[in-house]
């Protein structure tokens, strides 16, 4: 078990099992569990450790962005950015799993514009996430995912 994985929540580490044998299933996720209500779409991001070199693999939350996806680096609201978020500061190669789907993609972070229309989408598909905003005590980031074609 990788280091991440073992500081990961119980709830976050069997998403991932379930996405991994049950794509088709684990792509909705029962939001009730983060404390908002529906299913919401989730994807799998593979970034490579900036420490260990390692894969990493977190379950985000996303909306569709035009040809690519969006994903919030808010850490349930923490005061610093999340590993992956950091890792991908370090090699914006990654990788993601949308449903049964694999792409090698580019991720980066959005610009201010962008950011507000976006954060505005993704609160409306999870309302927490202003909530987190206002506790983290930093602008948290909405980070572009881009597959490769």
């Amino acid at each position: 078990m990788s280091e991440q994985k073992s500081t990961m929540p119980d709830w976050m580490q069997d998403h991932i099992k379930r996405y991994q044998t049950d794509p088709e299933k684990a792509h909705l996720w029962d939001s009730a569990l983060g404390g908002s209500k529906g299913l919401i779409p989730t994807l799998l991001l593979t970034t490579k450790g900036r420490k260990s070199g390692k894969p990493h693999l977190t379950p985000l939350i996303y909306s569709k962005q035009g040809a690519g996806f969006a994903v919030i680096a808010s850490k349930g609201g923490a005061p610093a950015h999340p590993a992956w978020y950091l890792n991908l500061q370090t090699e914006p190669e990654v990788e993601i799993q949308v449903g049964p789907q694999h792409y090698k993609a580019r991720a980066r972070t959005a610009g201010p514009e962008e950011r507000k229309r976006i954060w505005g989408d993704m609160v409306k598909l999870y309302p927490p996430y202003d909530d987190y905003q206002a506790r983290a005590g930093r602008e948290i980031p909405v980070v572009i995912i881009e597959p490769k074609h």
